[in-house]
């Protein structure tokens, strides 16, 4: 067994690795994943190092919470970092139907229902709880708050808060792939740490003065996920086809992550192993959380991290215009 690095999770007192195990693909996002895979790749995990586990309601109706839960039984449950998320209650569908209609595939007998309030917050966590097994979670996410209404972010955080204040959790966040209210919710102190998708990556860097630079000066975290932007930047060389931000990528977006892809290899490195090294070089970054179904996705996501990427490849890609120089500190 190998021990990974940590880092502080903002002014909390939690330490997170610096990669993280994203547990989507345990709920059969997009195809089915077994139970020994998905027991598999958490085992792989573990002895690899990997320390913080995220999941959440969302995926697969459950199913990736109870996996997860099943797969850390019996590990030492101060040894290891454990977050999930509210704003989407599981309740029974009325109409059930044979496949989960958001990405899943698992049936359809359970529907989600959007709910932010204080008594929605704490019937979700109770949920999740039984689900994983444990009587509490690290860090509680409200989840896409900005897909439901405006001041949704803000009513989750209260009641999160006060289940802070009672001890049940030790950090509180938003999980998001948009940026807008981020900069606010900071500056009034309501977050400990921001989950941000797909915003802050070697391919893109608007969070970086929208999330990253207010969680710093707010003392708070930020766990970069989503940093391949759907697959474009998981392999050496992005297809014509490559996805990008849920869809098809646009061909300027194909180039450009090409153009990554060059200087990658001129360094010695490729561009998965860049695109997770990137998001770590910024002081607000407490850990890059990856989705991994398999021990063989663990293996591969682990090595890419260990072998990183050089100081010269960060110089190039500024000098070429394809990263933003305040990403990266170069001394």
């Amino acid at each position: 067994m190998t021990s990974l690095p940590t880092r502080p999770l903002g002014s909390t007192n939690l330490e997170l690795t610096e990669i993280a195990f994203g547990a989507a693909s345990l709920g059969n996002l997009y195809r089915v994943t077994t139970d020994d895979e998905a027991f598999d790749a958490v085992a792989s995990a573990w002895e690899l190092g990997v320390r913080y586990f995220d999941t959440a309601p969302h995926y697969g109706l459950g199913l990736s919470e109870a996996r997860l839960g099943r797969a850390l039984a019996g590990r030492p449950r101060q040894e290891y970092v454990l977050s999930t998320k509210v704003g989407r209650l599981l309740e029974r569908n009325p109409h059930p139907t044979p496949l989960d209609t958001e990405g899943f595939h698992v049936p359809g007998d359970l529907r989600r229902v959007w709910d932010f309030s204080r008594d929605g917050v704490r019937r979700s966590l109770d949920d999740s709880l039984r689900r994983l097994g444990t009587d509490h979670v690290e860090i509680v996410y409200a989840h896409d708050p900005d897909q439901f209404r405006a001041g949704a972010a803000r009513e989750a955080l209260e009641a999160l808060a006060q289940l802070r204040s009672e001890g049940v959790v030790r950090a509180i966040g938003v999980g998001t792939n948009v940026v807008d209210e981020l900069p606010e919710l900071f500056r009034d102190g309501l977050l400990d740490v921001a989950m941000l998708a797909g915003r802050y990556t070697l391919l893109e860097q608007g969070g970086l003065e929208t999330a990253l630079e207010p969680a710093l000066a707010a003392g708070a975290g930020i766990v970069a996920v989503g940093v391949f932007n759907t697959g474009l930047l998981s392999v050496a060389w992005p297809a014509s086809d490559a996805k990008y931000d849920y869809g098809q990528a646009p061909p300027d977006v194909i180039a450009r992550a090409r153009q990554l892809a060059v200087i990658c290899e001129r360094h010695g490195t490729t561009l998965p192993e860049a695109a997770i090294a990137f998001p770590l070089l910024h002081p607000a970054v407490s850990s890059v959380a990856i989705g991994m179904r398999t021990p063989e996705q663990v293996q591969s996501n682990v090595g890419r991290y260990k072998h990183g990427a050089p100081k010269e490849l960060w110089a190039d890609l500024i000098a070429s215009g394809l990263i933003e120089p305040a990403a990266v500190a170069l001394g």
